[in-house]
């Protein structure tokens, strides 16, 4: 390694360390301002609970397995969900951005649903397919997919035309340019659309089981609020920002990995 490489990398490490403590000082700040007020009483701890409390809420929870009884049922209903969303809007949202019949046809039909609020739609899921896990998966099925397919379609159709156009002079056929240029060229569209997908789909899980759930995590938040229970409010929605900040992080991690794969189809 070079002398001004080796700089560099150490110019990044510091430059990381000092986000890190930037970030993590201005969180810690926020816990002990919080934590000021509720310990001083200077707003009512009814109304806005404290980091103490809540963590002892949350051993509560913990011990009792309230807490983990109500985050695996959240977990089956997202993990369902966002499976079928990936079965279902990958080929959905690659089919629109390279045939443009299909774009054509569905392009307006899925515009509209991609921007109708699944919450609006909660009540009919209700009474057409009841209070059970089918209503949550279709929840959380409809708030991960049109994320997905917008993405996909948009890196379908803003491939570099200078490159289809050399392909074609060397005699490369449709699926030769789909398979060594176009697939390749959407992998950042498709790993952003999959990180859009997670967060709409914890979200939809959330709001599935407010609406119409007694078990998972959303519940525990509407129960506990609607029975100021401030603090199990709070761990509620810590699991829930743990949860998108890992399963974002995880893709963001696979996303570095795809493009290295991304890199070697596009030498190939």
């Amino acid at each position: 390694m070079s002398l001004h490489a080796e700089k560099l990398n150490k110019s990044l490490k510091r430059e990381k360390q000092l986000h890190f403590l930037l970030g993590g000082g201005v969180i810690l700040l926020f816990l002990l301002v919080w934590e000021a007020i509720g310990g001083f009483e200077l707003v009512n701890p009814l109304f806005t609970s404290s980091p103490s409390r809540v963590v002892k809420a949350a051993i509560v929870l913990i011990n009792d397995g309230t807490l983990f009884a109500h985050l695996a049922v959240s977990a089956k209903e997202f993990v369902l969900g966002y499976t079928v969303a990936l079965i279902i809007g990958v080929p959905i949202g690659i089919s629109l951005g390279w045939f443009k019949a299909v774009s054509a046809s569905f392009g307006p039909i899925i515009s509209a649903f991609y921007a109708t609020p699944r919450v609006a739609l909660m009540p009919l899921f209700i009474i057409w397919f009841g209070l059970g896990l089918t209503s949550k998966i279709i929840v959380v099925l409809l708030s991960a997919i049109f994320p997905l397919i917008v993405n996909l379609q948009t890196g379908m159709t803003t491939i570099d035309p200078d490159l289809i156009k050399v392909a074609k002079s060397y005699g490369a056929t449709r699926w030769q340019i789909f398979r060594s240029i176009a697939l390749p060229a959407s992998v950042p569209f498709m790993i952003t659309g999959l990180r859009l997908a997670a967060g709409r789909a914890l979200l939809g899980v959330i709001v599935a089981e407010v609406f119409g759930g007694s078990q998972g995590i959303g519940y525990l938040i509407q129960y506990a609020g609607a029975t100021f229970q401030t603090d199990k409010v709070f761990v509620g929605v810590a699991v829930v920002a743990t949860t998108g900040i890992i399963l974002d992080r995880g893709l963001h991690r696979a996303g570095r990995y795809f493009d290295r794969w991304r890199g070697e189809t596009a030498v190939g």
